[in-house]
């Protein structure tokens, strides 16, 4: 769809189309429908960063709460939203050897026991052994650099899914 389109969604249409640009936090979209009329896809997405940038540190861990471990139950069990799930596969979390799954499910274990929330990243924009040497690098964060590393990373995931919604697939689909 075009931006003009997603400008006369109804508010209900409009959160069903953009309720998991931000992980199952449909909250977000419909924090930001007011706003319309966007005059183009940047000021959607200005709009969201914006919204999420002046949420309190919980409301940013909150965000980053509602992702799913990678490579984790969900994706075993296949309970991921579909955009989870194709990005995780396109990042190689559904091929893990048994190594590289006992290793991401230790990593990630002592990631959210160290800091309270998963480990996020962009997951199309690195493949498994990038997200697993992230993983432990970023471990070694405190947790306001933790926190602001995987917002930052919700926003990348955020714009890309925007991307995939707003413009059209045939030339745009990434």
């Amino acid at each position: 769809m075009d931006i003009s389109r997603a400008n006369s969604l109804s508010y209900e249409d409009f959160v069903n189309t953009f309720e998991n640009v931000i992980e199952k936090a449909p909250l977000v979209a419909a924090a930001v429908w007011s706003h319309r009329p966007f005059a183009n896809l940047s000021e959607l997405e200005a709009r969201i960063v914006e919204f999420i940038d002046k949420l309190p540190e919980e409301g940013k861990e909150g965000i980053l709460r509602c992702h799913p471990d990678l490579a984790g139950r969900d994706l075993q069990r296949g309970t991921l939203t579909r955009d989870s799930q194709d990005e995780q596969s396109q990042a190689g979390m559904a091929s893990l050897t048994p190594e590289e799954t006992e290793r991401m499910y230790r990593l990630n274990t002592e990631y959210k026991r160290r800091f309270g929330f998963p480990f996020i990243i962009c997951a199309k924009m690195n493949d498994k052994a990038a997200i697993l040497r992230k993983l432990a690098e970023r471990s070694g964060n405190d947790l306001a650099k933790e926190r602001k590393c995987g917002i930052d990373e919700v926003k990348k995931i955020c714009s890309l899914r925007l991307r995939n919604i707003v413009l059209p697939d045939t030339q745009h689909k990434l």
